[in-house]
């Protein structure tokens, strides 16, 4: 059973929705056509980097899942985040069908050709500029956003019933013909019945070659088409009871045009799959792979937001060393990071965003940071801590380094929203934290004694503990070890197996689960005066204050953080906290097995399904969780509660297997405290059939709200041109007067209303308004939150969208190849001839600029130097043993249009050959598909 096949069900419970087939079945889908489309590429991807690597390379078994193909791409522990970012891509897939149903452009409904086709161009443009600034996230929102109109060409079109046997390559690109498009006019379709519906479409449209589409509506008497126009069809589509009756969708087999389903899904794939193709030329394999969660080392970025005052003086040079111990002890290990972050903060001041790959880099830039600002006490932290948030990966790790309380404590709200969306983690490290050295600093004559408040320390304190995190009060002295021991916790085959906190303390028992996959078994704990005692599964206890006991290994302290390493016993631990002081509890460990989820809710729109949440769950009413397991094909989740962050307190949902490793899990109501997500689960196969039971919990605090915000748009914004995103309020509680927040990420200039007045039941609408500078880079990725207020505080909602800004672009040619040398000479013994040639790659006088050079085929050596005279030509040099006598170079320009040149010793006029290296790019696209086909045909992948 594919992968998604369980989920299919759970997302859109309807068989009237629009798009491939609905329920499982043999009916292929819009879920399984995206899954087995980047599956198979991906597959293609690895293997062509290991050829070009001498490498070795298995093809995984089929069928493919995310953690076979991550093994065999040589990144196993990327597995984890590569099925998170198919999830996410076939989650925006369906979002769809649930919020754009009756918008026939997103479907290719009622011949709105060109509406679909520049929805689909658009979306290509910015996912390939978002590669370029190495904005993943946006990049994969955008790709499942136009798989869907895609897909749909091909089962809601004639293409396949005029003999079309290889996909429509333009939909991939503006300003080209995709097809003799049927005149409004002109009758398409017959009325037809039954087996008669096999041939409704009109004979002269066939004959002609004219392409048309179904109309579709929902609403009785009022749904109307054109004269003589095709209808959708089925069930819920009223225009299809209009003359001409009946439809030409090939959604399911038991559609009208259900004969042609299988052609038209394997069309689907190959469609699907050329555009992935397209996306790799220009992005590079490696940037393609980690557009997918696929990376040879972490998958996170490490994420650093650092106090730049006057009083950090006496701490930076310390907040250095630990900064490069943390990045030399991942390089080169399989925990290195996916990239590195800094964000330097002051006052006013903070930023920018530094973003690199390179450790070297990273060390670099922070061993420049010059102490500049301040004056008062408080600093911008939360400003810093939201522009890495907005700018990190999800599931990252951040360190943020002051001795400072923060200035702008209106934020929190807003920086918990992030982690919340995100789940990045968060550790704070407080050094020197006495306001008496700050104010020493400047005036040595000023003696009071005090520390930062316990307010803002506490404010700190639960921005960590909402992500997972801790926040380390210590010395300067102090801050390596704390250091030392959070570190431990970047490895990415961390999973949490407890976490608690207690404020005010008290005394309390914690059990936990330890099952056989978990190594390096861990608890974490901060606060002043706890004491513990310690309970393994055999009944041996050992007391904090006992030295000489054996379930603790090895203890390490610094400032209020303790760490303890324990003993790997499986069963059923339990670590009993005593004290009167706030404290935080965590339990971590390694292990292959943990869990995906979202929070899902039921459409309201016109079609049946669920739909995941931009925002917080609806407090106090029932709720549903999408839980996906990673690392094992074999467990299953026997329970999932959402347990009190701060206290005891639990409600235990019912779980519905989906199949697949995908659990839908019913709860007959979502807490209105602050909550985790504790799964515990079985695994009958592990070591020969033994059965295994695992206990998982998410790091992030969640919580709940009686406030409901909706918003949706487009994703992509054009500098100077004023965006506008309407948006919805309504309030299940109390009515009055409820302030309005909304923050972007790159502090573009934006308007909305500060206040909204609500009564208990209304719904109230509003509008932010965007711009963004005429020098935005396209690509670049902006983060809008729009939170809402009640009364006093007493409730908090949030709505979070992103968006790529795109310039308007007038090239659409790739650049081209002109062959100016070719010398060989190469004899019978290839190892002792070489051959060479010389190329030039220009985009053109209209072009943007040739971005990047790059040998997609061959083993020789290639040098490419942008041409003194001309920043639109790059000048190619390639040397290579006769031994290889074919290459084969990949072109693309800096808006992502991409073209392939071949060439070989072989050759015997390269003068006459260089022409034909100018190759169309929809020639290529053409070719691609055909040849990738017959490749994974005959390999087996489909």
């Amino acid at each position: 059973m594919s992968l998604w096949l369980g989920l299919l069900s759970l997302l859109i419970l309807d068989t009237r929705t629009q798009g491939f087939g609905i329920l499982p079945g043999d009916s292929l889908n819009h879920l399984e056509i995206t899954e087995r489309a980047i599956l198979n590429v991906t597959v293609q991807v690895c293997h062509d980097l290991a050829a070009a690597e001498g490498a070795d390379f298995t093809f995984p078994l089929k069928p493919f899942s995310a953690e076979g193909v991550a093994v065999v791409c040589g990144a196993p522990k990327s597995s984890k985040s590569f099925r998170k970012a198919i999830r996410f891509i076939i989650l925006r897939n369906i979002r769809v069908d649930l919020r754009h149903a009756l918008n026939a452009s997103f479907h290719f409904d009622e011949e709105m050709f060109g509406q679909g086709r520049n929805i689909i161009s658009e979306g290509v443009e910015a996912i390939k500029a978002s590669n370029v600034q190495e904005n993943y996230e946006a990049a994969r929102q955008k790709l499942g956003e136009i798989c869907h109109p895609l897909q749909d060409f091909y089962s809601h079109s004639n293409w396949v019933e005029l003999g079309n046997k290889f996909p429509n390559s333009n939909l991939l690109q503006s300003g080209v013909s995709i097809g003799n498009i049927a005149d409004e006019s002109r009758a398409t379709c017959r009325s037809c019945d039954g087996d008669d519906c096999r041939n409704n479409i009109l004979e002269d449209i066939i004959e002609n070659n004219i392409l048309t589409s179904g109309y579709f509506g929902v609403v009785p008497l009022t749904s109307t088409k054109p004269k003589g126009k095709c209808s959708h069809g089925g069930a819920v589509d009223q225009t299809s009871i209009i003359d001409p009756i009946g439809g030409i969708n090939k959604d399911t087999f038991g559609s009208s045009h259900g004969h042609l389903h299988t052609e038209a899904a394997n069309m689907a794939i190959a469609a699907t799959s050329a555009l992935l193709e397209d996306i790799r030329k220009a992005a590079g394999d490696r940037a393609f792979l980690q557009m997918l969660g696929l990376s040879k080392g972490s998958s996170k970025a490490l994420c650093f937001v650092i106090d730049t005052t006057k009083s950090m003086s006496d701490d930076i040079e310390a907040v250095r060393n630990v900064i490069s111990f943390i990045i030399n002890s991942e390089e080169r290990t399989e925990n290195e990071p996916a990239a590195y972050i800094l964000v330097p903060f002051s006052d006013p001041e903070f930023g920018p965003l530094i973003k690199t790959t390179d450790p070297k880099v990273i060390n670099t830039v922070i061993d420049s940071l010059s102490i500049t600002g301040g004056g008062d006490e408080e600093e911008l932290s939360l400003s810093g801590l939201q522009l890495a948030l907005s700018g990190a990966p999800s599931n990252s790790e951040i360190f943020l380094f002051t001795d400072a309380p923060a200035k702008d404590k209106h934020l929190k709200n807003t920086v918990i929203a992030l982690i919340e969306r995100t789940q990045t983690v968060i550790n704070v490290m407080i050094s020197g934290s006495t306001l008496t050295n700050r104010r020493r600093r400047r005036d040595d004559s000023q003696q009071k004694q005090s520390r930062i408040s316990a307010e803002d320390t506490q404010l700190y304190r639960e921005l960590s503990q909402a992500s997972g995190g801790q926040t380390a009060e210590v010395t300067n002295s102090e801050l390596p070890v704390a250091i030392s021991i959070i570190s431990d916790t970047l490895n990415s085959s961390v999973v949490t197996l407890l976490q608690s906190a207690r404020n005010p303390g008290n005394d309390d028992d914690f059990p936990f689960i330890v099952d056989e996959t978990i190594i390096n078994l861990t608890v974490y704990i901060t606060g002043r005066s706890v004491t513990f005692t310690l309970i393994s599964p055999t009944g041996e206890s050992q007391q904090s204050t006992d030295t000489t006991g054996s379930l603790i290994t090895s203890s390490r302290s610094a400032g209020n953080l303790q760490t303890l390493q324990l003993q790997n016993k499986t069963g059923l631990w339990e670590i009993k906290m005593v004290s009167i002081h706030p404290y935080t509890l965590k339990v971590i460990g390694q292990s292959p097995i943990d869990f995906l989820f979202d929070f899902v809710e039921e459409s309201q729109g016109t079609f049946e399904g669920f739909d995941v949440l931009d925002s917080r769950p609806r407090a106090g009413v029932n709720g549903s969780l999408l839980v996906s397991l990673t690392g094992s094909t074999t467990a299953t989740v026997t329970e999932v509660a959402l347990v009190e962050s701060w206290g005891s307190e639990e409600i235990k949902g019912v779980v519905d297997p989906q199949g697949s490793g995908n659990f839908l899990v019913h709860f007959d109501r979502i807490p209105s405290f602050e909550f985790v997500v504790r799964l515990m689960g079985r695994d009958d196969s592990f070591n020969n059939g033994a059965s295994i039971f695992f206990q998982r919990q998410t790091p992030t605090n969640f919580r709940s709200s009686s406030l409901t915000i909706t918003a949706d748009s487009t994703s992509i914004l054009v500098p100077t041109q004023v965006f506008s995103l309407p948006f919805s309020v309504t309030t299940h509680s109390r009515g009055g007067n409820f302030t309005v927040r909304a923050t972007n990420s790159r502090r573009f200039s934006s308007t909305f209303p500060t206040s909204l007045s609500l009564k208990t039941g209304d719904t109230v609408n509003g509008t932010v308004t965007l711009s963004a500078p005429r020098n935005t880079p396209s690509g670049t990725d902006v983060t809008l939150t729009i939170e809402v207020e009640a009364p006093r505080g007493e409730d908090m909602n949030y709505v979070m969208l992103r968006f790529t800004v795109i310039n308007p672009i007038t090239d659409f040619t790739q650049p081209q190849c002109e062959l100016l040398t070719l010398q060989s000479n190469c004899s019978d013994n290839c190892s002792l001839s070489t051959w060479t040639l010389f190329v030039r790659v220009d985009d053109g006088a209209q072009g943007t600029g040739v971005n990047h050079v790059r040998l997609r085929i061959g083993n020789g050596t290639i040098i490419t130097n942008p041409a003194a005279d001309n920043e639109n030509v790059t000048m190619v040099f390639y040397s290579s043993s006769c031994c290889s006598p074919d290459m084969e170079l990949l072109v693309a320009d800096n808006i992502g249009n991409v073209g392939t040149c071949y060439y070989s010793s072989r050759e015997s006029s390269p003068a006459a050959f260089s022409m034909s290296t100018r190759v169309t790019q929809s020639t290529l696209l053409c070719l691609s598909i055909v040849v990738g086909a017959l490749i994974l045909t005959e390999r087996g992948f489909y």
